[in-house]
């Protein structure tokens, strides 16, 4: 009986939507603990499950295998922004909060969901209306 828990390097590869190959050069270059096993006996476990989707959110976001490498070993230092490089596309919300007053957010950088940026928006529109309604211009 198998053990849910425990995945092959092909189950593994389906569950972070990777291809085998990436996987093995994570386990080659010690980014994901080796397995379980060897060859077609290896068995997965949810620490390399988990070890693996963070890569892929850190890869995603720009971050450097070397970077990736020392988060991995508990450096707590945030994770660098993503350089900007000529021909890159940004998109940035302005937000029109009264006559002279804007707030500019790029949400990628800020590490903001839509919903978050949303939230963030009606949250700076209610404090300007309680800070304007409770100090009226003499």
């Amino acid at each position: 009986m198998s053990n849910p828990d425990q995945h092959t390097l092909s189950e593994l590869c389906v569950l972070a939507d990777l291809p085998v190959r990436t996987v093995r050069y994570y386990v080659q270059n010690g980014l994901v603990d080796k397995p379980l096993g060897e060859t077609r006996a290896a068995r997965y476990g949810a620490k390399q499950l988990e070890q693996v989707l963070l890569i892929k959110k850190w890869t995603a976001a720009g971050v450097s295998l070397d970077r990736i490498r020392e988060l991995l070993q508990g450096e707590e230092a945030p994770v660098p922004a993503r350089v900007r490089k000529a021909g890159s596309v940004e998109v940035w919300s302005h937000l029109y909060v009264a006559d002279g007053l804007e707030v500019v957010i790029e949400p990628g950088r800020a590490q903001m969901s839509p919903e978050q940026v949303r939230a963030f928006t009606r949250g700076v529109m209610a404090l300007y209306a309680s800070i304007t309604e409770s100090t009226e211009p003499e």
